[in-house]
């Protein structure tokens, strides 16, 4: 069946996969809703607006996104409380970055009209496929990329834009043990390294897959000229506890992603009274800190994790065991009003929240 709703077609799926999604058993990424959003730019507007089943698509081996890398991506979250209430999390500020994002990759901005329409339409419409488990969500994953045939070293001139979801329950099992990077670099100044790029991934995983095989789940980026400074850990913002403080890379070298968990984050720390201090942070400060006892608590920040507890630190060939997580009283603190606000539990003073 088609409809047409707020200038977008929509074409429902004849047959649902959700009798064959076992929630309690969900690997994180591999299992994707019944429906997606699919938009084409060209001629210098968007058209085509359309919520279809999801599906493979097809593309012209030259496809410019597979050339030249010309191709940004969003995280969010949907949550579903125990009233089978639906809310987004922060969506206009997704829509907002990926606009960021996209001008730095000569790519067209997506007008926050269409984004937030086909965003909650999609939701809406595949509401049925968002877990109720309290560590649960439905992840949200807009992206475009370069869809014109084209070999060629310049911006295409043809793009597509889409949203998929996918059922996902906790992306870290358990807390992750950490290596710093003195080698290999996330990002340089000047870079791309603040925008959402396919490309930053893509160059993270050969130095991340060495740290797997040598038993740690992520890596403390550091800065590219001196490898003195910490800039993220693995695809998060990182935050350390001195003491009563704190601390977290600011990001005044556009090599460290604007994170809204981590916005989240220190917007709550602040009203709790926390100290928070955004600037560089130095390696030697952090392993002295975790030598002297005062490194209190480190955790990661993201949307798939929203804060992933670390439980040790490496430094070269020295390891660094850090507090027991049942004794972190501050990110236990604000992982849970996090939590209680995403599902409508505690009140949003913030704005935060979008119910559908």
């Amino acid at each position: 069946m088609i409809e047409v709703l707020s200038k977008i077609l929509v074409e429902k799926t004849t047959q649902s996969r959700l009798p064959e999604v076992d929630f309690d058993n969900i690997v994180f990424g591999k299992v994707f809703s019944d429906h997606m959003f699919v938009a084409d730019y060209k001629n210098g507007e968007w058209s085509n607006l359309k919520i279809q089943p999801y599906a493979p698509i097809s593309l012209s081996p030259a496809c410019a996104a597979l050339h030249y890398g010309q191709a940004i991506f969003e995280g969010m979250k949907a949550y579903k409380n125990e009233k089978g209430e639906i809310f987004l999390f922060r969506p206009t500020d997704n829509a907002k970055r990926i606009n960021v994002s996209a001008r730095r990759m000569c790519m067209p901005e997506i007008p926050e009209e269409i984004f937030m329409s086909a965003l909650k339409q999609l939701v809406k419409m595949d509401s049925e496929w968002i877990p109720s488990g309290e560590g649960s969500s439905l992840y949200i994953r807009p992206f475009m990329f370069a869809s014109e045939q084209l070999l060629g070293v310049r911006p295409a001139d043809e793009y597509k834009f889409i949203i998929f979801t996918a059922p996902v329950n906790s992306y870290y099992s358990t807390p992750v043990n950490v290596k710093v990077e003195m080698e290999y670099s996330r990002a340089t100044e000047g870079g791309a390294g603040f925008a959402k790029v396919a490309g930053n991934y893509g160059a993270a995983l050969y130095p991340a897959k060495m740290g797997q095989d040598q038993g740690y789940q992520q890596l403390v980026w550091t800065d590219s000229v001196s490898h003195e400074y910490i800039e993220e850990s693995g695809t998060m913002n990182v935050m350390f506890q001195i003491g009563n403080k704190l601390i977290t890379p600011n990001l005044d070298f556009k090599t460290t992603l604007a994170g809204i968990t981590r916005d989240s984050v220190l917007t709550i720390a602040r009203e709790m009274g926390v100290e928070v201090e955004e600037r560089r942070v130095s390696v030697k400060e952090i392993i002295a800190a975790a030598k002297s006892g005062e490194l209190k608590d480190v955790f990661g920040t993201g949307t798939a994790a929203t804060i992933a507890q670390i439980v040790s630190i490496t430094l070269k060939d020295e390891r660094f065991e850090l507090p027991p997580i049942e004794q972190r009283d501050l990110s236990n603190k604000i992982s849970n009003k996090l939590l209680n606000i995403k599902k409508g539990r505690e009140e949003d003073k913030y704005g935060w929240v979008l119910k559908l």
